[in-house]
């Protein structure tokens, strides 16, 4: 393999790569030498950009987390249109169907990586912490709206569908429920909150 690889967006390169191995193979099988074997380049690579290898993936996490803040904005804007339980379905389809639950058993495995993101993520679970407050601002904003009920607890429902979601899509190896499943427990979850069109905001 050759030693001396000047790679174009070589960060981005050897994020995507270590994601192929961790969705092929899982959390085990992610060390400096698979991902740069995925990636096609030299150890010394990765090494160049990266103060060692659980700085490179604590910055995977970082990047993957600043990935998200696009789709929350999509989903903040969304609000208003379509249905809540539809809008909720997609953004945990779309989130739980990248590799947020990959990302997640890697983040658990590996306590000197979790103390490395608690500079960033001083509580909960990094993705799944933002995830949830992406969540419950777009819930916030269908409460100033009127489409969910005025003493609706965003801040309980955004983390009780980050965790439901998370259960549905944790089996790395299952076939990912289908939309409708998503949606039915989507729908349980909110079933007390949603407004009905026309019907006064309490």
């Amino acid at each position: 393999m050759p030693t001396g690889v000047a790679i174009r967006d070589a960060r981005e390169q050897l994020f995507d790569a270590a994601e192929r191995v961790l969705l092929r193979a899982g959390p085990s099988a992610l060390t400096s030498r698979s991902v740069t074997t995925e990636a096609g380049c030299a150890k010394g690579v990765l090494h160049r950009h990266f103060a060692d290898f659980d700085d490179f993936l604590a910055e995977l996490v970082r990047n993957r987390i600043t990935r998200l803040d696009a789709r929350a904005a999509v989903l903040y804007d969304a609000a208003g249109t379509g249905t809540v339980a539809d809008n909720l379905t997609e953004v945990l389809r779309d989130l739980f169907g990248s590799v947020a639950v990959a990302i997640v058993g890697l983040i658990t495995s590996r306590d000197d990586l979790r103390a490395r993101l608690r500079r960033t993520t001083p509580a909960g679970i990094p993705i799944l912490t933002e995830a949830a407050a992406a969540i419950a601002a777009y819930l916030t904003a269908e409460r100033a709206l009127g489409r969910i009920t005025a003493d609706a607890d965003v801040d309980t429902l955004a983390p009780t569908l980050i965790g439901t979601g998370h259960m549905l899509f944790a089996d790395r190896k299952a076939t990912p429920p289908e939309a409708a499943t998503v949606h039915r427990v989507v729908t349980a979850v909110i079933a007390g909150v949603v407004t009905r069109p026309g019907t006064p905001n309490r």
